[in-house]
């Protein structure tokens, strides 16, 4: 049987995919993070569903369980938070299958720094002001940054930088980009995002860190630093311009 890693989206319940949804309806196990997966997705779980809550179990507990349900001949709805592609921890997942020989599948989710910037009503892509977007966290007590990765590194670009897992050292964050970016850049933080409890703070790189303390924001957040994030005097795109040749491919 096949184990499905199912993005659950940033928060709100509605914003998993139909894929997702349907995918879980049908899918008599289903592991999820307590902590992070609204608990009202497990009402899309079918009738009797075996409902395990990885939050307090470690990796070879997780691995355990997928096994057992493949050997049992179950499909396996396993539910994270966000996407699988970026912070999910499920490479190391994927490679203990590979090694135990469970197939499993990969359905995309809705990404938390998607939702910050829904959150925020902007693009972060913005013709003539900012292209890239760079999607990072800092290294903390767990696993530490790759060489070349740190953030006095990656601000030299002067790109959007959106922080995974780092809003507790804000401070640090501001340190470390205020000589790339600028006191005046703009900055923002956004906690549980899509969440009845959404929390959106903005302000300049300067004075980001203050409005988070006072705001007592301790997790579930992403911060953004960027001048796309206030951009208002910008070239229109190319894709709608009058002078594009509509006829060629």
């Amino acid at each position: 049987m096949t184990v499905y890693f199912i993005g659950a989206g940033p928060g709100a319940a509605d914003l998993i995919t139909v894929r997702g949804a349907r995918v879980l309806a049908a899918s008599p196990v289903c592991l999820y993070a307590g902590s992070l997966v609204p608990r009202e997705l497990l009402a899309e779980c079918p009738p009797g569903a075996r409902l395990v809550d990885t939050a307090r179990l470690d990796l070879d507990q997780i691995v355990a369980e997928l096994v057992r349900a493949h050997e049992e001949g179950h499909d396996v709805a396993r539910l994270h938070s966000g996407d699988p592609s970026v912070f999910s921890a499920v490479a190391e997942q994927m490679r203990r299958l590979d090694a135990a020989g469970v197939p499993y599948e990969v359905v995309p989710g809705v990404p938390a720094f998607a939702a910050a910037a829904a959150a925020l009503k902007r693009e972060l892509t913005v013709p003539t002001v900012g292209q890239t977007v760079i999607l990072t966290r800092i290294a903390q007590q767990a696993t530490a940054m790759p060489d070349g990765e740190d953030l006095a590194t990656l601000g030299r670009s002067g790109a959007l930088i959106v922080l995974h897992l780092a809003v507790r050292y804000v401070d640090r964050v501001v340190d470390e980009l205020l000589p790339h970016y600028g006191a005046d850049c703009p900055a923002a933080v956004v906690a549980y995002a899509s969440r009845p409890d959404e929390l959106v703070i903005r302000g300049t790189l300067d004075e980001i860190a203050g409005k988070v303390k006072e705001a007592g924001v301790l997790r579930t957040a992403v911060i953004m630093v960027g001048r796309t994030l206030a951009a208002e005097h910008f070239r229109d795109s190319h894709l709608y311009s009058p002078d594009r040749d509509r006829h060629t491919c």
